[in-house]
């Protein structure tokens, strides 16, 4: 029997080559004489001047309607690290984060669930609960699996219905950990701090890697 190739991940090969065409514009702007540093700094300093309660709490609630909790994740170290201090600020972050987290499944669980159970109900379906014997399980493969937007993780494990201390906890392990590595790595960027910010990257293809080899462990697990 002939050996099956094996897939490309589509999502990484889609992610690679947004990274190229990003670096590919970047050169061309810079080759014709944009200063790209200068309109970053603009930029942040626009954001800065808003100060640190307006960003952590769009960092809070924002991405609950879609928008990328990357950059607020690579922008936190650089606009307030020197004015909060880093570590306060990465733990701003981290409390930012488990907001959001919390308001989306609340969302998903309260507000969404009991009007997509009538729809169902009504198309002759019912939705699925998560059964709580499986409930670790499903928060660490969505957390681990590539190419699920971070929103979209929370509002499928707030309609799954998990238990609520369970999803915070372990999803604040998870994306929390991932939180330090970028924060620490946008803030290096910015200020030149070359070790720390090998360091951070290191620290978050580490982290990468891990939730890899968990995704492999629970998709084994979860396989009859």
């Amino acid at each position: 029997m002939a050996e099956t190739a094996p897939r490309p991940n589509r999502s990484l090969l889609i992610k690679l080559g947004a990274l190229a065409l990003v670096l590919v514009v970047a050169a061309v702007l810079v080759a014709r004489g944009l200063d790209l540093k200068g309109l970053v700094q603009q930029g942040l300093d626009l954001i800065r001047s808003a100060g640190p309660v307006v960003f952590f709490c769009a960092m809070a609630t924002l991405p609950a309607v879609g928008a990328p909790l990357l950059a607020f994740s690579l922008s936190a170290g650089p606009i307030f690290g020197e004015k909060l201090g880093l570590w306060p600020v990465i733990g701003l972050s981290l409390l930012a984060i488990l907001v959001n987290m919390a308001l989306s499944y609340f969302l998903a669980s309260r507000a969404l669930r009991p009007l997509l159970e009538k729809l169902f109900t009504l198309l002759g379906y019912k939705l699925p609960r998560a059964e709580s014997g499986d409930a670790t399980d499903l928060i660490i493969l969505l957390r681990v699996t590539p190419g699920i937007p971070f929103p979209v993780q929370n509002y499928l494990l707030g309609l799954a219905q998990v238990p609520f201390w369970k999803y915070l906890g372990l999803s604040g392990a998870i994306i929390g950990s991932m939180t330090v590595a970028l924060v620490l790595f946008g803030d290096a960027l910015l200020h030149g701090k070359g070790k720390v910010a090998l360091i951070a990257m290191s620290l978050f293809l580490a982290l990468t890697a891990a939730t890899q080899l968990l995704r492999k462990h629970y998709g084994k697990k979860k396989t009859p």
